[in-house]
């Protein structure tokens, strides 16, 4: 399984990072690690690709091996599970996303899965805020409604309220 990162980036990261102490900025005016950082325009960046396994997990081949195995079958269950949710009462979709974030603490193609749905998922919001759509929207709604509560009421005139259990044959 490819994920994107070997032991010797988190290695050399690690040896290049020089962390400002208490209260001090780093000589270059960028934020301290663990801040948000920009890229200029304002807007967040995104994290790196690759594993975000633990450094000594990384070193060791085999273990990194391991823990990829563990998080893929745990990542599995998680999707699973809200596959089976969408059929089934639960919140299916968002399992579903979840199991992915799991995927994407390991996997860079789950990663860039991730990435794709949430800049799709702020596109959408973003239209949704528009004006001109919402009007669309509250006119398609109540127009909708309207044809629903007249259709129930044709329904009752001509038939009108008789339980299940007293229908006659």
């Amino acid at each position: 399984m490819n994920t994107g990162s070997n032991g010797t980036e988190v290695a050399m990261a690690a040896a290049e990072e020089v962390k400002p102490t208490d209260g001090e900025k780093p000589a270059d005016g960028a934020e301290p690690a663990g801040g948000t950082t920009t890229d200029g325009d304002g807007k967040d960046a995104e994290k790196p690709l690759g594993s975000r396994a633990p450094a000594y997990v990384q070193a060791r081949r085999t273990l990194h091996l391991s823990w990829q195995v563990g998080v893929f079958v745990v990542g599995l269950a998680v999707v699973s599970a809200g596959v089976a949710m969408l059929v089934l009462p639960g919140p299916g979709w968002v399992v579903i996303f979840g199991g992915m974030a799991i995927w994407a603490t390991e996997f860079v193609w789950a990663q860039l899965v991730l990435r794709w749905t949430k800049r799709k998922v702020s596109e959408a919001a973003q239209r949704a805020l528009d004006p001109r759509v919402r009007r669309r929207n509250i006119i398609l709604t109540t127009a909708g409604v309207t044809i629903c509560a007249v259709l129930a009421g044709i329904y009752l005139w001509k038939f009108g309220i008789t339980l299940p259990w007293k229908i006659e044959s």
